[in-house]
């Protein structure tokens, strides 16, 4: 029995939407370098509470963000554990997430849970949602629910399975953050699954700069999936400057990289990004024409982004969305891109960026950088992906999922 002498709480005043925000437990909010998904949650709290929504979030407790309260199992970061073996890291999440579910069945005035919690999610809250006093949760898919072809000819087990397994999904329900993921769900899940919803950022937290200085960037934590030894490849190759920012295996310093790499007992020798880094893109790092410059955060990550004069986005993977992309826009740095996954969603061909569908046709873009426009570049992000706009579509959906959990309720 998961729990035990609860005391439930009346409804909620729904003039007042509430919502528990599960964050995953690797990194705190607010974000002080990289976080995909924690910048996205940081974003939609702050609209959140500006459109009049009351919010508590559940995550760890190493920062905490202004006016909200957090709840937290884990005090500190727990991101140097994500990758971990599955007997470390898995205890860590499902621990997180027991803690939340008991504070927020505890409470009982809840009036949706949205929970942001890779792969585990589904499965966990389609299953609580089925005991008393648990409010209706939407999921954001943030990762691809199945394999490109790339991790499957690498031999990663197949993540489209567990979707298509779920069966009983209870009053949880599924909202993806592009059409390429939404597309990419199993048939047995799209009775609850509902319209996708953009990632967002407040662009007014971006600076606009037309003029550029003559280097590209990557920004994205290293990996074989994010495909930075390409970049390096095409920039020693071409003579370009190249700056690479991100985390590698949880690593946010270039010193304590340099460090673990010259450690031959260093625990990060058996984590997969650890030895993308030293085998794929070390090889390139020359520390003058091409440099890794860690985790970036702040007015440096800013300054870094806005006077690049491209993002350079060479993913070899179904890219659910791509944060770093709409970051750069929103500065007036344009993009190159592999057109892969959502990615179409967000290029607009010879209008904010290039779309590549090889390697060859990623350099000859490059080359060609200096045809975009900056300013289209930033009046792309404020019309499609601010967010105003996107914390909007997610308050009609928490809506229409408690609609239509009321409505399954009277039913049955």
């Amino acid at each position: 029995m998961l729990f035990m002498g609860a005391t439930i709480k009346g409804p909620s005043n729904m003039s007042r939407l509430r919502v528990a925000i599960i964050a995953p437990p690797w990194i705190a909010l607010p974000v002080k370098g990289f976080g995909g998904i924690e910048l996205v949650l940081q974003t939609l709290v702050d609209e959140l509470l500006r459109q009049n929504v009351e919010v508590e979030i559940f995550g760890n407790g190493a920062r905490k963000m202004h006016g909200v309260k957090t709840h937290s199992l884990y005090k500190t970061e727990q991101i140097e554990n994500i990758h971990r073996p599955y007997t470390e890291a898995l205890p860590i999440v499902l621990a997180h997430m027991q803690f939340a579910l008991n504070e927020i069945r505890k409470d009982g005035a809840f009036d949706i849970v949205h929970d942001h919690n890779e792969l585990i999610g589904p499965q966990f809250w389609a299953l609580a949602t089925q005991l008393a006093g648990i409010p209706p949760v939407l999921h954001t898919l943030h990762v691809p629910p199945t394999n490109s072809k790339s991790m499957s000819e690498q031999g990663i087990p197949e993540r489209r399975t567990y979707l298509e397994l779920l069966g009983d999904m209870g009053n949880m329900y599924i909202v993806a953050i592009s059409e390429a993921m939404t597309r990419l769900l199993p048939k047995q899940v799209h009775h609850q699954t509902l319209d996708k919803v953009y990632n967002a950022i407040d662009p007014e937290m971006y600076p606009y700069i037309k003029d550029k200085k003559d280097y590209f960037i990557t920004l994205a934590r290293l990996s074989a999936l994010k495909g930075q030894h390409t970049a390096a490849k095409l920039c020693a190759r071409k003579g370009y400057r190249l700056r690479m920012a991100g985390t590698v295996a949880g690593i946010e310093s270039s010193e304590k990289l340099l460090l673990e790499l010259a450690n031959p007992n260093s625990k990060f020798n058996n984590f997969v990004d650890f030895q993308y880094y030293r085998d794929k893109v070390m090889p390139y790092v020359d520390n003058q024409q091409i440099t890794y410059e860690g985790n970036l955060s702040g007015q440096k990550k800013l300054k870094f982004i806005s006077q690049a004069k491209a993002l350079l986005f060479p993913i070899d993977w179904e890219e659910p969305f791509g944060m770093a992309i709409i970051e750069a826009l929103a500065c007036g740095t344009p993009v190159v891109a592999m057109n892969k996954g959502a990615i179409p969603e967000i290029i607009i061909h010879g209008v904010n960026g290039f779309l590549a569908n090889n390697e060859e046709e990623f350099a000859e873009y490059m080359d060609r950088i200096h045809e975009i426009d900056p300013e289209a570049c930033r009046a792309s992000v404020v019309a499609r992906f601010s967010a105003s706009k996107i914390t909007k579509e997610y308050i009609n959906r928490y809506e229409e999922v408690i609609r239509r959990t009321k409505i399954a309720k009277n039913i049955t």
